[in-house]
Order: structure tokens, then sequence, then C-alpha cells
């Protein structure tokens, strides 16, 4: 079995060849486990009040806080493999 890391890029392709695009709270929670799992907690400024999109994404990263990468790791290959199935 591969190693998480392997795993875990491996979704990381296969969420690129999704058949059909997930919906917007399903990418918003793929992206923060993402994020969480390949940078660890939130960094960066928070985007601009109008940047709707870029606020999104930085505060379900921010939901994410304190999570261990490789449990966000483990739970982005869950998720991929439900989208997959």
């Amino acid at each position: 079995m591969p190693d998480l890391k392997t795993q875990f890029e491996q979704a990381k392709d296969a969420v690129m060849a999704l058949a059909e695009r997930p919906d917007n709270d399903t990418l918003l929670r793929l992206y923060a486990l993402y994020k969480q799992g390949s940078e660890g907690d939130v960094n960066g400024a928070r985007p601009g009040f109008f940047d709707f999109v870029g606020n999104a994404k930085y505060e379900a990263w921010e939901k994410l806080k304190g999570t261990k990468p490789d449990e966000a790791m483990k739970k982005y290959v869950d998720l991929v493999k439900k989208l997959t199935a």
C-alpha cells in the first residue's frame, strides 16, 4: 500500500481528472484539506473584502487551524475516494 504522501498526490491528480465538477462546498473542503495537508496552518494576509472567492478559501482553510498535516492528508484522500467511487 502506498504511503500517505503518495496517496495524497494521487488523490490530487484524481481531483483534476474528475468527470463532474463538485459543488462549491466540496471544492472549498478539498481546497482547505489540501492546503492544510501540504502547508500546515493558514498563513499570509486575509484577502481583501471584495475578494469573495479568496475570502471563502481563506476561511475554509482557517477552520482547519491546528489540524495535523497527516490528518488533513488522510481526510483529503478519503474525500477524494468518495468523489471517485
